[in-house]
């Protein structure tokens, strides 16, 4: 990695902090709302990543700890928090979940259990949630609240799973792909790694001025 890379990748993990402290001391004010399950996602997310940084992998390795632990909790967290809630669509929450999990079999038979994220799961994962961000923008649109949008958590939100997940999405799924073009693999891999920095920033975001009920 190059000496921004890993400024950057260094960065990431406190940027996560950062946002699961914030969230912290908003917790008092939305603890009789669903989004006080935010905060708890935010806290296990930097414990996760923090784990995954300095931890010990003696039972199971790095690979099975991402790829059957935190990705899946990560994708399916995000499904219920825009399909469920902002969506309120409880039903495809369920449906899109499974599907998700489905997703696993076609890697368990197919693809190498070696990788730190399966390509096959992860690109299976952002297209579901590339479909409920649409969702989720189209919502914010048509919303009579459309001036106001800058009081809406799902407005943060949005945008930060929008340049992350949706925006490395060709990243991930032809990753094995671009590390041969090492040139386009460095400019990729330096916007996964600024994405992610800028997502919790934006996650942060979402309590500081985000007040509406999405």
């Amino acid at each position: 990695m190059t000496e921004f890379q890993e400024f950057a990748q260094k960065s990431m993990l406190w940027f996560e902090a950062i946002a699961a402290i914030i969230a912290i001391f908003h917790y008092n004010r939305l603890k009789e709302q669903y989004w006080k399950f935010f905060v708890f996602y935010l806290v296990f997310i930097f414990l996760g990543e923090a784990y995954g940084k300095w931890g010990s992998f003696i039972h199971f390795t790095k690979a099975q700890y991402y790829n059957y632990l935190l990705m899946p909790i990560q994708f399916i967290f995000f499904y219920w928090l825009y399909a469920a809630k902002s969506l309120k669509k409880p039903k495809l929450f369920w449906i899109l979940s499974f599907l998700y999990l489905l997703s696993f079999i076609p890697n368990e038979l197919y693809f190498s259990r070696a990788k730190i994220v399966f390509a096959f799961n992860y690109t299976f994962g952002c297209l579901i949630l590339m479909l409920l961000v649409v969702m989720e923008y189209y919502k914010q649109i048509t919303s009579q609240d459309i001036l106001n949008f800058n009081k809406n958590k799902m407005f943060y939100i949005n945008l930060g799973i929008t340049l992350s997940y949706i925006g490395t999405l060709p990243f991930m799924a032809f990753f094995s792909l671009l590390v041969t073009y090492k040139e386009i693999w460095n400019i990729y891999f330096s916007y996964f790694l600024m994405s992610g920095v800028i997502m919790y920033i934006l996650f942060a975001s979402s309590f500081i001025w985000g007040k509406q009920n999405s």
